[in-house]
């Protein structure tokens, strides 16, 4: 007979209680000028940030999501994406991290038992982290899964490896996605320390360094019964879950695209030489180097209302989910990772084209906005954003249900 699931909790630690979203902001505002003063050493001897993720789950930050029938503060999706963007200027790998956290807490909102939802939400007030055994190799897409959940006894096995499994290193629970025998897709809550389960620091990524992104091997798990949720439903009819993930994504870009911007001003500034030609005396005062710093704010803005506005269409969707609420969310969120996506990418370019020659010096580590923003945009192609909000304006095609979405 399986205990009850209380007796599954790993050891706490002492969070702080978050009671407004001024609060969620100047609690995130205060860590990331932490974060900030040593993100590009972590970046460059590769420095998990443990001590950091402590630091984040203590602050409260980590349960902003939790509904309000469940003791949470429920903040909104477009607070969410700016903590995460907020956290993300800083170390955009510690932005990243929580991610997995989130989806996870959003799918147990849309698809757990009241029991689960009582009992996991409860942990994610007390602090705790939830990673996310997800991604494979070797299989058709990225969509396929050869993990499987099996019967056994009162509970079930679990056999199988993962890649790219961010937030596990750092988390207190592993939760794994895998197919069932009857190849539906499940959300299994193992306790970190689980025998059976072998997480394997080797992510060795250029950019978004110290995420822990690395394998998860699963030998035998077991995973008891009430801690399974059924997450295929939430696929089977309109939901949000996609959408709150990727507009996390969408904040971890924008917070890269910020930290750019604020190098490339800092620098001009500061360090860079006038081009020979320009007749200034100053590199700020070149005509071309203003008229690109304004080009990038004024794209920084762009992105920042359309995440904004994204934020508050999600809200609405889990408020009244039907399938046109639901459709608008997927789509303003798509919208707001493709904007997001190209001004990371632009401003990390255009850090180096208005710098100069100085600042490619590896003890500058400048290079680090480059490598994350082009690392962490490869997440969920936009390219098929494109397509599926072309396709919805076009023909009328409904955009697939999807956590890529």
């Amino acid at each position: 007979m399986n205990a009850p699931l209380h007796e599954l909790t790993p050891d706490s630690v002492a969070t702080n209680l978050l009671e407004n979203e001024q609060q969620v902001i100047t609690a995130a505002q205060e860590l990331a000028a932490r974060f900030a003063a040593s993100a590009s050493r972590r970046d460059s001897d590769r420095l998990l940030p443990f001590e950091e993720l402590d630091q984040l789950a203590q602050s409260g930050l980590l349960a902003i999501t939790v509904p309000s029938q469940y003791g949470g503060l429920d903040v909104s999706n477009a607070v969410l994406a700016e903590v995460t963007a907020i956290l993300s200027e800083a170390d955009s790998s510690i932005g990243q991290i929580p991610q997995n956290h989130f989806y996870i807490l959003e799918a147990l909102r849309t698809d757990g038992s009241e029991e689960q939802k009582r009992y996991f939400f409860g942990r994610a007030l007390a602090g705790d982290r939830f990673g996310n055994a997800l991604s494979e190799r070797g299989t058709k897409t990225v969509g396929h899964y050869n993990t499987l959940i099996t019967p056994d006894g009162p509970g079930y096995r679990i056999n199988g490896q993962k890649y790219y499994s961010t937030g596990v290193i750092f988390a207190d629970w592993i939760t794994i996605f895998a197919v069932d025998t009857e190849d539906r897709l499940v959300m299994a809550f193992v306790p970190k320390g689980t025998e059976g389960v072998e997480i394997v620091d080797d992510w060795d990524g250029f950019g978004q360094r110290t995420t822990g992104s690395g394998t998860t091997v699963l030998n035998n798990v077991y995973v008891r019964a009430d801690s399974v949720v059924l997450h295929h439903k939430g696929f089977e009819r309109p939901t949000t879950i996609g959408s709150v993930g990727q507009i996390i994504h969408a904040g971890v870009d924008l917070g890269i695209a910020r930290a750019a911007f604020a190098e490339t001003l800092d620098f001009v500034r500061t360090k860079s030489r006038p081009w020979t030609n320009s007749g200034v005396d100053r590199a700020s005062d070149d005509p071309l180097t203003i008229a690109k710093v304004g080009d990038i704010a004024i794209k920084l803005e762009a992105a920042t209302a359309l995440v904004e506005r994204a934020g508050r269409k999600v809200d609405a969707a889990q408020i009244d989910t039907t399938e046109a609420k639901v459709v608008e969310a997927t789509l303003s969120v798509a919208a707001a990772k493709v904007l997001t996506t190209e001004i990371a990418i632009e401003a990390s370019n255009t850090l180096f084209d208005l710098a100069g020659t100085s600042s490619v010096k590896l003890g500058l580590n400048l290079d680090r906005h480059w490598r994350n923003a082009r690392t962490h945009t490869l997440h969920d192609p936009v390219r098929w954003k494109h397509h599926v909000v072309g396709n919805y304006h076009l023909n009328g095609v409904t955009p697939p249900k999807s956590g890529a979405l």
